[in-house]
């Protein structure tokens, strides 16, 4: 009897079903090599699509027929005349239809021509165009046009001012989620004409804008207003917070951290009108933390996260917390004066199911702190820890015993954090993000217990590790294959050894290797030939990395978006082999390269003036730069950083 093949019985409806329980990228792209027809399910199925190189673009949306989602903000060569030609191309008609989410974060090359026909072709409901930077109130106008559009991000978009706004709200009255941060020409009459228009609102951030209290007597007719951002607002005070305490029925979150002019009196305000905060974000705002306030947010019973960083603290304040917020999940203490071990044993007692801990800098915190946490928080996913400096291998041996759950640690400056600590550390399996930097008493020794039973870790900082070598590389290389972060700069035991074990991590994207004066061309090579992943690079001063290292990494390495090349060895070619090759490259950092001459330099920035963003560089090469070039880069929206 003949067998048939597993596959062939599956319906595609099936197959369509088996699709949908794939939540992680890797995992699809795996389903989709596998063969033709998971590879048409996955043409079919595939709903949203973040595109990596332009090249692929028409391809792409040629063949997945039914996306709602596409983000280009990786895409550094998207502009008008590419946007024409997609909308018009046999090949891909129908490809606008459905697209209700639209991502051109940083996209500063398209300007208002192409995106209003991107705007008019597709039924827009979510469009972000943040770090536009040049984006003003033209632009505005065409967005104005989706009026459809329910979300709409637009941080740092420098040019839009109040007029832009007013198009924008009269267009789109549906809007439910808006984000103007650092939009700095919007102020209190943009927001008004906002709150009258988009009633049905529900998100809003003005953080770091210049808009005052008066703009909240706005706000708070915002009925179904649940989220207000206003960080960094500094002419928002006690005053507008009181609009808010009959208003926005509705609010959940709020975060005014550091905004100087709020106090006490403020935020009780804000407390008293809300019993339903969810989140209460007011870091940075006052020094102390008054029993008044510490009374009203017993009114608070769904509380879940509080931040408070910055502020001063003592026993009975952390304690009236435990008592009065039961129901705490996270609590931000970082740089907050006054946290002490019998505090931190009071606020455990009452806070039991605490997940995210933040103690940055609280320096008066021992073993003792961190002994109750575990004991009494067995559900920790996050804890931070930097410049704790009196904690020591016993707090991890703790955690390790009791927060099995724990996904990330920040231990840099923990400078008593040794091997063995780590050994202990390692029973926490699910460790994803783990930072070491400053911890000088990790050895190789220490990497190769997280290395064997971490092996889920995708972040690791080792900065200034100064006793780490390359048999610690070669450990992680075995055991931590997931890496898509790790830092590795002033490891000065790092030599091109290492880099061959780094080699073998496929799925690493961002690498800092500052300051590692023993690699070569021949460890350089090694990454870039074993990381295709690999995006964001920082090299400065890697002084004995020459012009062969870098032809290696303009071959290899096609995902590279980000580059810090200072202080390096590279010459003329060297540079504008990295620079003409590299396609995507957008973010380069080119400060002191003593081989690199005034030619080298015009050629270079020539060879990526299409795509490039952001440039670093010394402010001597300012007059020496043609000025027609320095022009066209700035009309295409490169920002320059002179130093």
């Amino acid at each position: 009897m003949l067998s048939v093949p597993l596959l062939s019985v599956l319906t595609e409806d099936l197959l369509v079903r088996v699709y949908t329980k794939l939540d992680c990228e890797s995992d699809r792209k795996t389903w989709r090599i596998v063969c033709k027809d998971f590879l048409r399910v996955d043409f079919v199925s595939r709903r949203s699509l973040r595109v990596l190189k332009f090249e692929f673009l028409q391809n792409l949306l040629s063949k997945y027929t039914n996306l709602d989602s596409l983000d280009l903000s990786v895409c550094p060569r998207i502009e008008n005349g590419i946007v024409s030609v997609l909308l018009s191309r046999p090949e891909t008609p129908n490809w606008p239809r459905c697209m209700t989410r639209l991502v051109l974060s940083r996209a500063t090359g398209l300007r208002h021509s192409g995106l209003e026909m991107l705007v008019q072709a597709c039924p827009l409901e979510a469009l972000d165009v943040s770090y536009c930077w040049q984006y003003g109130d033209r632009e505005a106008s065409v967005i104005s046009l989706a009026r459809g559009l329910r979300e709409l991000r637009m941080d740092k978009c420098l040019g839009v001012t109040d007029v832009g706004l007013a198009k924008i709200v009269i267009g789109c009255g549906r809007l439910e989620r808006l984000s103007l941060k650092w939009c700095m020409e919007i102020s209190d009459l943009g927001v008004h004409l906002l709150c009258k228009k988009c009633l049905d609102l529900k998100s809003l951030d003005l953080s770091y804008i210049k808009v005052t209290s008066e703009a909240l007597s706005s706000i708070a007719y915002l009925l179904k207003l649940e989220v207000l951002t206003m960080a960094g607002c500094p002419l928002v005070d006690d005053v507008g917070l009181r609009f808010l305490e009959k208003g926005c029925p509705s609010l959940k979150e709020i975060d005014v951290s550091r905004c100087e002019f709020v106090t006490s009196a403020g935020l009780i305000s804000v407390v008293r009108g809300h019993s339903g905060l969810v989140t209460l974000n007011a870091g940075y705002c006052f020094q102390g933390l008054p029993a008044t306030v510490l009374h009203c947010l017993e009114d608070l019973k769904s509380l879940n996260t509080i931040r408070i960083d910055g502020a001063q603290v003592s026993d009975s304040s952390l304690g009236a917390i435990s008592t009065n917020c039961k129901s705490l999940v996270e609590i931000g203490l970082s740089k907050c004066v006054g946290v002490t071990n019998r505090g931190m044993r009071q606020l455990v007692s009452g806070c039991v199911d605490l997940k995210m801990v933040n103690l940055t800098c609280c320096r008066s915190i021992t073993d003792a702190a961190i002994c109750a946490l575990a004991n009494s928080c067995r559900n920790l996913v996050c804890l931070k820890l930097e410049s704790c400096t009196k904690v020591t291998k016993k707090s991890l041996a703790q955690l390790g015993s009791c927060c099995l759950q724990l996904e990330e640690l920040d231990l840099t400056d923990c400078v008593n954090v040794d091997d063995q600590g780590l050994r202990s550390l390692s029973r926490c399996s699910e460790l994803l993000c783990l930072k070491l930097g400053l911890c000088t008493n990790i050895t190789d020794k220490g990497l190769d217990y997280v290395a064997r039973n971490c092996a889920k870790v995708t972040e690791l900082d080792l900065y200034r590790c100064t006793s780490i070598g390359d048999d610690g590389l070669a450990a992680l290389s075995n055991g931590c294959k997931k890496l898509t972060k790790l830092n590795l700069s002033y490891c000065i035991g790092v030599t091109d050894r290492g880099m061959q074990y780094i080699g073998h991590l496929e799925e690493l994207s961002d690498l800092e290797m500052r300051g590692l004066a023993n690699i070569t061309s021949v460890g350089l090579t090694a990454i870039a030939a074993g990381c295709k992943r690999l995006a964001d690079l920082d090299l400065k001063h890697c002084e004995n990395i020459d012009d062969s290292g870098f032809w290696a990494l303009a071959y290899y390495a096609r995902n590279m978006r980000q580059i810090n090349m200072s202080y390096c060895a590279v010459s003329d070619m060297g540079l504008c082999m990295v620079t003409g090759n590299l396609t995507r490259l957008q973010d380069s950092k080119l400060v002191n390269l003593p081989k690199v001459t005034v030619n080298g330099f015009e050629l270079a920035l020539r060879a990526c003036y299409v795509r490039v963003r952001k440039v670093k560089l010394n402010a001597s090469l300012r007059l020496l730069l043609s000025s027609e070039l320095l022009d066209t880069l700035h009309a295409r929206g490169c920002m320059f950083r002179w130093v």
